[in-house]
């Protein structure tokens, strides 16, 4: 299934970070196609086990048959205490593959893609009533800025936000179609860049990803077992920039002043042991196989 329904990006390369226990309890946070599970269950004795989490319920047609997989359908920022319902207290190593899966972008009717004409959704978990429409055409002009500013990195986020909530007042904006429309004389540069900026950003909104990403991330130093692996793979400069600064301090402050003050006594109490200085990228041959591999970037941790 995961050929066509989401391609593993760096699949060997995880395996190796991981560095898999047989006898081991394990995490996969986004299940998608399955293909890390699969890997990751290949590695596994009879007596290890895999709890795997993914908030999209199609993805649950994917969870492997197999006796050693726990599936949870969840968001992984509930990690802890979903692990504590099915009697787990600590797991020997996790893995978070971050972002849309190829077949959240491939389903028209899921909204995620510029390509289609959909209801404006984006919605990870079908089961939440926050939609990209509901944001559209409900923030107040200053928090639809600041979602294109902050989560888009769009350069021209104020003006577009006046427009928003300009063209809203005319009819309400329900359709990608229609609010491309409204996008159209406020692009600048290359107009699939834009509308991929405009897109991310709603769609990070909508599922809360950079504020569940550091509810993940502040969980691991609970639930990770002495020397346990951590693999987690980012899509764009916002998350690989959270995973970079809680691997290096425990916190996510960007706060360069430690690190360049030669005389300071002031030291970092980071729980976990940063073993990427540089992120992992995807290697040639894979970007040829898939191309949206290109902007994935792993990054390995392991516990104190």
């Amino acid at each position: 299934m995961e050929s066509t329904y989401h391609t593993p990006v760096m699949l060997a390369e995880v395996i190796t970070a991981l560095q898999i226990i047989p006898s081991g309890v394990y995490v996969d946070c986004t299940l998608g196609g399955g293909g890390h599970a699969t890997a990751m269950l290949n590695q596994l004795g009879s007596q290890g086990r895999l709890v795997v989490f993914d908030q999209d319920v199609d993805a649950k047609q994917n969870v492997p048959e197999d006796a050693r997989v726990i599936f949870v359908h969840q968001n992984f920022r509930h990690i802890q205490k979903m692990l504590r319902l099915h009697g787990i207290t600590q797991v020997n190593g996790l893995l978070a593959d971050l972002g849309v899966s190829s077949h959240q972008f491939d389903a028209a009717e899921r909204g995620f893609s510029t390509r289609f004409n959909a209801m404006l959704d984006m919605r990870m978990d079908s089961r939440n009533s926050t939609t990209a429409a509901h944001i559209v055409n409900t923030y107040t002009q200053l928090q639809l800025h600041k979602v294109m500013e902050q989560y888009g990195e769009v350069t021209n986020a104020k003006t577009l936000a006046t427009a928003i909530v300009t063209a809203r007042t005319l009819q309400p904006i329900t359709t990608i179609e229609g609010f491309k429309n409204v996008l159209v004389p406020f692009t600048k540069g290359n107009p699939n860049k834009y509308y991929a900026q405009v897109f991310q950003a709603l769609r990070i909104a909508v599922n809360e990803e950079l504020q569940a990403l550091q509810e993940l991330l502040a969980q691991l130093p609970t639930i990770l077992a002495p020397q346990a692996r951590v693999a987690i793979i980012t899509f764009h400069s916002l998350e690989d920039r959270l995973v970079k600064l809680f691997f290096k301090k425990g916190n996510f402050n960007d706060d360069n002043q430690i690190d360049e003050n030669p005389f300071s006594t002031i030291t970092t109490n980071a729980p976990l042991k940063n073993l990427t200085k540089k992120p992992i990228e995807a290697t040639a041959e894979e970007l040829k196989k898939n191309p949206r591999s290109r902007s994935a970037k792993l990054r390995i941790a392991t516990t104190n």
